[in-house]
């Protein structure tokens, strides 16, 4: 049996120029993120008989593998060379679909992970998030970008660059235990409880690049001020970065924000909140706040009833927790 534990994430800067309609025609793109401690648990089990069983929002039991409908453990079993005889389960902190913390990206890499342990096979975080964008942008022809797997695999607070040759340089930005728990202290998340289909979201987006370049080029140095601002341990300033390119985001595409949402941002910046944004590809999912801890409640109130959800960042990305027989 093996458990992994990979984490969900949430974005400072940058996000939309890891698309390749944008890094591929445009120098590359780039993103600042962080890995929070919200995750998503795989557990893989070898079944007694041959068939396969996969638990997640629902279950499936098959005899074969190319009837498996789920295409993410699918097509995961089948670049890993798992063909039957197998049992796998996810578990989820946060609801797996429209929260725009990245979760079907960390599912994809902590699947890859534990099936590859069940083999006697370990992987660097590298090769994790390079095969999890394989599978989903390049065999399954999804919309998404690179930052979401990359921050499953790598953990921490990192400054990604998507090249134009589709390499990607990773550069963590260090952070004492210390300062990494003080900026942990200025983050919420506030769950909205709209949903939507970040796929055709970024479909608009990527239909748009050429439209949206200067907006995009903006975005991209944000990313690098983001890092600055980390680094600087300056998080009012990070606070504003995010502010401005949530107001560049709205501009990207229809149906990133809404007159709720719209709503929510301006009452949490009038209790005290620096910026923030709405998590993910927009249109739903978690209010992301930067703010001073000292305005949490003055916020929570300006957003009830919606309940705030404290996150801090964790240093690990996707490991392995448990290896038995």
């Amino acid at each position: 049996m093996i458990i992994t534990r990979t984490p969900l994430r949430i974005s400072f800067a940058g996000g939309g120029t890891d698309l390749a309609s944008f890094y591929r025609a445009y120098d590359g793109g780039a993103v600042t993120s962080a890995a929070i401690d919200r995750y998503v648990h795989v557990l893989v089990n070898k079944k007694f008989d041959r068939s396969i069983r996969v638990a997640y929002s629902r279950t499936e039991n098959v005899d074969r593998l190319d009837d498996l409908q789920h295409p993410l453990f699918r097509e995961a079993m089948r670049l890993v060379g798992i063909h039957d005889s197998v049992e796998i389960h996810t578990i989820a902190d946060i609801p797996s679909e429209g929260t725009g913390l990245g979760s079907s990206s960390t599912t994809t890499v902590g699947l890859l992970n534990a099936l590859y342990a069940y083999r006697g096979i370990l992987k660097d975080p590298a090769e994790l998030a390079q095969e999890a964008c394989r599978i989903e942008i390049e065999i399954l022809g999804g919309a998404a970008g690179k930052q979401d797997q990359y921050i499953a695999a790598f953990g921490g607070v990192d400054y990604f660059e998507f090249r134009a040759d589709e390499t990607v340089r990773v550069s963590p930005i260090p952070l004492a235990t210390q300062d990494r728990e003080a900026l942990s202290e200025h983050l919420s998340l506030y769950y909205t409880g709209l949903t939507r289909s970040a796929n055709g979201l970024l479909q608009q987006q990527s239909a748009r690049t050429e439209l949206n370049r200067d907006a995009l080029f903006r975005m991209r140095s944000l990313a690098a001020d983001a890092r600055s601002a980390v680094l600087a341990r300056d998080f009012s300033r990070l606070g504003a970065l995010l502010d401005e390119g949530w107001a560049l985001k709205k501009g990207l595409s229809e149906g990133i924000s809404s007159g709720p949402i719209d709503t929510w941002y301006a009452a949490a910046k009038a209790a005290g909140a620096w910026g923030g944004k709405i998590t993910g590809a927009g249109g739903g999912g978690f209010l992301f706040l930067l703010h001073p801890p000292e305005r949490s409640r003055q916020i929570a109130q300006a957003l009830s009833p919606m309940e705030r959800l404290p996150v801090r960042i964790t240093p690990e990305g996707s490991r392995i927790l448990f290896v038995g027989r």
